[in-house]
Formats: C-alpha cells, structure tokens, sequence
C-alpha cells in the first residue's frame, strides 16, 4: 500500500481514505485481520496514535471492529463494503464531470469521450 502523503489535508484523514479503499478493494479481504497499530504506523511512517485515530474512524463506520486482545478486523459484512465502494465510485465520476464541465464539454461530449476511451 502507498502511504504517500500530501500536505493539503490532515495525514489521518489521508490514512482513512487509503485503509478504506484497501478494504474495499480486498488488499485486506473480509474478516482478515489487520496488521498490529505499531506495524502499520512503521509502514505509514506516521505516529501510532495518528494512526490509532484513523483506525477509530474505520471502526465509527463500522468497516472494521476490534476483538479485545486479539487485534483489529476487517468486517465481514460485504454489503457495507459494496455500499463504500458504490458511494466511492459515485464521489469518483461526480469529481470526473465536474472536472470535465469545467474545460468546457458538454454531457454528450463527456458520454462519447468515455464510450471512446473505454473501446480502447
């Protein structure tokens, strides 16, 4: 996993979205346990408790859960994942039209230009 960070927005919030689209993308398959606090914040290279508070907002959203001293769990509800990765998607080509808009293409040039490059 890439924990390449930018400076613009908190690395917490960085390390939330990059664990989420692991999930969601079965590099951490459901029910798998999660590498332990320290080793992922060695990996990330980012304080544990950073990375502690990344994991809470995983655990808020219910993506993954603890079990008392065994670690840290991927849900097993794939349901859930599938509506993170639908909603993903959706923020992912709402960001794409918009961004299309604005140099000026209008829908049925932004339909064509992705019927176009999805022949290829």
């Amino acid at each position: 996993m890439d924990f390449n960070f930018d400076n613009e927005r908190p690395i917490y919030i960085q390390l939330v979205e990059k664990l989420r689209l692991a999930i969601i993308t079965a590099k951490y398959p459901l029910g798998s346990r999660l590498p332990s606090v320290r080793d992922l914040a060695l990996k990330a290279k980012v304080n544990p408790n950073t990375l502690q508070k990344a994991l809470g907002e995983l655990e808020s959203d219910w993506l993954i859960y603890t079990e008392r001293t065994n670690g840290k769990y991927v849900t097993n509800d794939s349901k859930l994942v599938k509506k993170f990765r639908s909603d993903m998607a959706k923020d992912i080509v709402r960001s794409f039209i918009s961004d299309m808009k604005n140099i000026g293409y209008s829908n049925e040039e932004i339909i064509l230009c992705l019927k176009e490059k999805g022949e290829k």
